[in-house]
C-alpha cells in the first residue's frame, strides 16, 4: 500500500507553500544534499580513531557564502565569502573533525581539484576555492594525534558522488557527540545528517550537517528531545532545558568546580544548497536564515563554547526568479530535519550511546 507523507507547510506572504509531498519512503529514499543537481558529497572516516572528513563538491558557477554564529569557530576562507569581497564561486566545502588541525583537510581537497583543472583562474594557476570548518572531537575515542589531514580531504573528495548521502557515524560526524552540558560522561552520539525539500515548481533546498553540540537535539515537530544530556544513571534523557532552569546547588568552596564547556569544543557545522540562482548576498542571507534550523533543533545553541557555522551554495541550474525569503525559510526547515536525522542515524561508539539505544 502506498503511504503519503506531507512535510510541514510554510505560511509565506499569506500563501501556503507545500514543503514536499513524497510517495512511499521505500521507493523515494532521502537523498539529502545531493538532491540539488550538480552537488556531490563524499566522506572519509579515518582508521584508528573515530574522526574524518566530509567534502561537498560543486558544479561550475556555484555561488557560495557563509554565516558563522558560534563563539569559538575553526574555519578557513570565510572572509572570502563575504559579499563585499571579490570571488563569488565556490568549488568545494570541506567539513572535518580534528579541531583546527582538521582544517588541513581542505588542502587535500584543493589538490584533488587542481589535478582536474578546477579553480579560480589567476592566469598562472587555477586556485580551487575550498572554504572549510572543523569540529572538536580530539577527546573522543583514542589518540588525539589521529586527526583529519590533507590525505583525508583528498580521499573524501575522491569518494564524492551524487547518490544518497551517507549519514550517521561517517566523515566529519564520526567523532561527533551531543548533550555535553553535564560533561562527556552523560553525553550521547551525534553524527552526519542530511535532508532535502523539493517543491512542485522544481525548487530544491537541501542541508547537510555534522552535529557536535553541547546542547540537546530536539524534534521541532514534537518538542521531544531525541538525544542529549542523560540522567546520572545514563538510562534516560535529563532535558537540557530543565537543567538550565534548575542549576545544581553551588559546590562547597573547597570542592573543585565542575569543568564547563570550552570554546570551540562543541560545534555544529553544515551546508545548505539550492538549485535556484542567487547572488552572493542572497546566498549569505540563506545561510543566515538556515541558522534558525539550528535554533529549532538544538538547545542550547550558538553558545560561547560553540563554533557553529553554515555554508551556503546556489548552483543556479533552475530557471526563473525565486523569493529569497522562501528559500531561506525552506533552508531552516531542511537544516532542522538534517539535525534530527543526524541524531537518529548515529550509532553508539566508544561506549557513548545513540538515540536509538534510548528508543528515540
Amino acid at each position: 500500500m502506498m503511504r503519503t507523507t506531507i512535510l510541514p507547510t510554510l505560511a509565506l506572504g499569506g500563501l501556503l507553500v507545500a514543503a514536499a509531498a513524497t510517495a512511499d519512503a521505500q521507493t523515494a529514499p532521502n537523498r539529502g544534499l545531493t538532491a540539488v543537481q550538480g552537488i556531490r558529497v563524499g566522506h572519509y572516516t579515518m582508521p584508528g580513531r573515530p574522526t574524518g572528513c566530509t567534502v561537498v563538491l560543486t558544479s561550475a558557477d556555484t555561488v557560495g557564502s557563509v554565516d558563522v554564529r558560534g563563539g569559538g569557530p575553526a574555519t578557513k576562507e570565510t572572509d572570502l565569502l563575504n559579499p563585499a569581497n571579490m570571488v563569488h564561486v565556490v568549488h568545494a566545502i570541506s567539513l572535518s573533525g580534528g579541531s583546527a588541525f582538521g582544517l588541513d583537510a581542505a588542502t587535500g581537497v584543493m589538490q584533488y581539484l587542481e589535478e582536474r583543472g578546477v579553480g579560480f583562474d589567476t592566469r598562472v594557476a587555477r586556485v580551487p576555492i575550498v572554504p572549510a570548518a572543523s569540529l572538536f572531537d580530539l577527546a573522543f575515542g583514542g589518540d588525539a594525534k589521529i586527526r583529519p589531514n590533507a590525505e583525508c580531504g583528498y580521499k573524501a573528495a575522491g569518494a564524492a558522488s551524487d547518490g544518497p548521502v551517507a549519514e550517521g557515524n561517517v566523515g566529519a560526524g564520526a567523532g561527533a557527540t551531543v548533550g555535553k552540558l553535564a560533561g562527556m560522561a552523560r553525553a550521547m552520539k551525534g553524527g552526519i545528517g542530511s535532508s532535502a525539500i523539493v517543491l512542485p515548481n522544481g525548487l530544491v533546498v537541501a542541508a547537510l550537517v555534522a552535529v557536535n553540540a553541547v546542547g540537546d537535539v530536539i524534534d521541532p515537530d514534537s518538542g521531544r528531545v531525541i538525544a542529549g544530556v542523560r540522567t546520572p544513571d545514563g538510562k534516560a534523557l535529563a532535558d537540557a532545558r530543565v537543567l538550565l532552569r534548575n542549576p545544581p546547588a553551588p559546590a562547597p568552596a573547597a570542592a573543585p568546580a565542575a569543568p564547563g564547556p570550552r570554546a570551540g569544543q562543541n560545534t555544529t557545522i553544515g551546508v545548505v544548497a539550492t538549485n535556484a540562482r542567487l547572488t552572493k548576498a542572497q546566498a549569505q542571507k540563506m545561510a543566515q536564515m538556515a541558522h534558525d534550523g539550528y535554533a529549532r533543533a538544538i538547545n542550547p545553541v550558538h553558545m560561547p563554547a560553540d563554533g557553529d557555522a553554515i555554508f551556503s551554495l546556489a548552483t543556479g541550474r533552475l530557471e526563473g526568479e525565486f523569493n529569497i525569503a522562501t528559500i531561506g525559510a525552506l533552508a531552516a526547515d531542511a537544516m532542522a530535519a538534517a539535525i534530527v536525522r543526524a541524531a537518529r542515524q548515529a550509532e553508539a561508539s566508544q561506549g557513548v550511546p545513540a538515540a536509538r539505544d534510548l528508543g528515540r
